[in-house]
C-alpha cells in the first residue's frame, strides 16, 4: 500500500491532502456544533448543510471540465487557498464573537464551492503521479488515509478542542491545514504535457455523458449512489448530532468520538484489502458495503447508548472504506486519463446532487415523524435501493470492463 509514495510528487501530494483531511475532520464536527449553538435545531444543521452542498453541485461540472482543460495542480492550488480562506473568516468571525447564522451559511457556501473545482482535479491527477500497475494500491492509500485523518483523528481533536478552546479555534487550525496543502502543491511538479487540450465546455461534458452512459456498470452505480445518499447523508450528517447532544445529552468530544470509530472500522478495512486484494464478485461486494453501511442509520435509530453509536459507527466505517477502495479503482483503471477529470466531475455531479434535498427534507421530515423514525426508514430504503442495484444484470462482474492485475490486489476491482 505504501509503494506508490516512493513517487515524489504523489507524495507531496498526500502529505498535503493527509493534513488538509485531518483539518475537514475538525471543520465537520465544529461547523455543526457551532450550528447547535448559534440555533440548537435541526432544521438549523439542515441548512448548513444545503448551503455546503449548492454550490458543489452547481460547480462540479465546471470544475471538472476546468481540470481537463489546464494543470491539475493549479486547480488544487487555487481550490485550497479559497477553502483556506473561507474556513479562516469563519474561525475570525467566532473567536471575535461576530459570526451569525447568516455568515456562516456564506462562508460554507465559499467552501463548498471551492470544493467542486478541488475534488475532479484530485481524482484526476492520481494517475498521472503512479504507474498503471500502483493504482489499487493509491485507491487503498486513498481509503486507509482518508479515514485516519478524516474520520479518525480529525474529530477526535476536533472534539477535544473545542470542548478546551471553543469552535473558532478548531476552525482557524483547519485553515492552516490547507495552508501546509497549498505549500505541498507549491511544490510539486508535473509533466508539462500533464493536461491534455479538452474540446469545449459543452463537447467536453458531452464526451464525459457518453462515456458514462456507455457503460451500465458506471450509470448503474451513480444512479443508485444518488438515490442512497438522498435518503442517507442528510439524517446521518443532521440527526446523528442531534441525538447525540439532545437525547444522550453530550458534547462534542462524544460526537467526536463516535465519529472517530468510524474511521478505526475504514482503517481495518483498507487495510485488509490492501493486503488479501478483492475476489472476482467486487462489483457486489462493493454494492453491498454501501448496504450495509445505510443500515447502520437504522442502526442509530434503535441505540439507546453512546457505546452503542460508537459501535455501529465502526462498523460502518468498515462498509463504507471496502465499497470505496473498489470504486476509486475501478474509476482510476477504467476511465481513460483524457476524460478522467470530466467522468470524476459528474460521478461527484450525481452521487452528490440530491443531497442538498436530502438535507431539506431530514428538518421537516424529523419534525413531522421524529428523529429516530427519520432515521430508520431513510436506513432501510437506502439499503434497499443498493440491494436491488446489485441484483441487476448489467453489474455484474461478467458483464463489467475487462480486469487488469496487480502484484497484490485486483487492480481493476479494487
Amino acid at each position: 500500500m505504501l509503494t506508490p509514495l516512493r513517487n515524489r510528487n504523489f507524495a507531496l501530494l498526500w502529505a498535503g491532502m493527509t493534513v488538509s483531511l485531518l483539518g475537514d475532520g475538525i471543520y465537520f464536527v465544529a461547523v455543526i456544533w457551532e450550528t447547535l449553538r448559534l440555533s440548537d435545531t435541526a432544521m438549523a444543521v439542515s441548512l448548513v448543510g444545503l448551503a455546503w452542498t449548492l454550490p458543489m453541485v452547481g460547480f462540479l461540472l465546471l470544475g471538472g471540465t476546468l481540470s481537463d482543460r489546464v494543470e491539475r495542480r493549479r486547480v488544487l492550488l487555487w481550490a485550497s487557498l479559497v477553502q483556506a480562506l473561507a474556513i479562516g473568516a469563519i474561525g475570525i468571525l467566532e473567536t471575535t464573537a461576530a459570526i451569525q447564522l447568516w455568515s456562516l451559511l456564506l462562508l460554507v457556501a465559499l467552501y463548498g464551492a471551492a470544493q467542486a473545482f478541488f475534488l475532479p482535479a484530485f481524482e484526476a491527477v492520481i494517475p498521472m503521479l503512479v504507474s498503471p500497475d500502483q493504482l489499487a494500491e493509491a485507491s487503498a492509500l486513498d481509503q486507509f488515509v482518508r479515514p485516519l485523518s478524516f474520520q479518525l483523528v480529525g474529530p477526535a481533536l476536533g472534539g477535544v478542542l473545542i470542548a478546551v478552546a471553543g469552535t473558532g479555534a478548531a476552525f482557524l487550525l483547519d485553515a492552516g491545514t490547507f495552508v501546509v496543502a497549498v505549500a505541498t502543491l507549491l511544490v510539486m511538479r508535473l509533466p508539462r504535457n500533464a493536461t491534455a487540450p479538452a474540446p469545449g465546455t459543452l463537447d467536453g461534458l458531452r464526451q464525459g455523458i457518453r462515456f458514462v452512459l456507455a457503460n451500465p456498470w458506471l450509470w448503474r452505480t451513480l444512479l443508485a449512489a444518488s438515490l442512497t445518499v438522498l435518503l442517507f447523508w442528510g439524517p446521518y450528517q443532521v440527526l446523528l448530532p442531534f441525538l447525540v447532544k439532545n437525547e444522550l445529552h453530550s458534547g462534542s468530544a462524544t460526537l467526536g468520538l463516535i465519529r472517530a470509530l468510524g474511521g478505526v472500522g475504514a482503517l481495518l478495512a483498507a487495510l485488509a484489502v490492501s493486503q488479501r486484494g478483492l475476489p472476482g464478485w467486487a462489483m457486489r461486494a462493493m454494492l453491498a458495503g454501501w448496504a450495509l453501511q445505510s443500515l447502520t442509520l437504522a442502526g442509530y435509530a434503535l441505540a439507546r447508548e453512546a457505546w452503542l453509536f460508537a459501535a455501529i459507527s465502526l462498523a460502518g466505517g468498515a462498509f463504507s472504506a471496502l465499497a470505496n477502495v473498489i470504486w476509486g479503482t475501478l474509476m482510476k483503471t477504467r476511465v481513460p486519463n483524457h476524460l478522467l477529470g470530466r467522468v470524476a466531475s459528474l460521478d461527484w455531479l450525481v452521487s452528490i446532487a440530491l443531497v442538498p434535498l436530502s438535507f431539506a427534507l431530514t428538518g421537516p421530515v424529523a419534525g413531522l415523524i421524529g428523529p429516530r423514525a427519520t432515521l430508520l426508514g431513510g436506513g432501510v430504503l437506502a439499503a434497499g435501493t443498493m440491494i436491488t442495484v446489485m441484483l441487476m444484470s448489467g453489474t455484474r462482474p461478467s458483464e463489467s470492463p475487462p480486469q487488469r492485475r496487480s502484484v497484490r490486489t485486483v487492480a481493476g476491482a479494487s
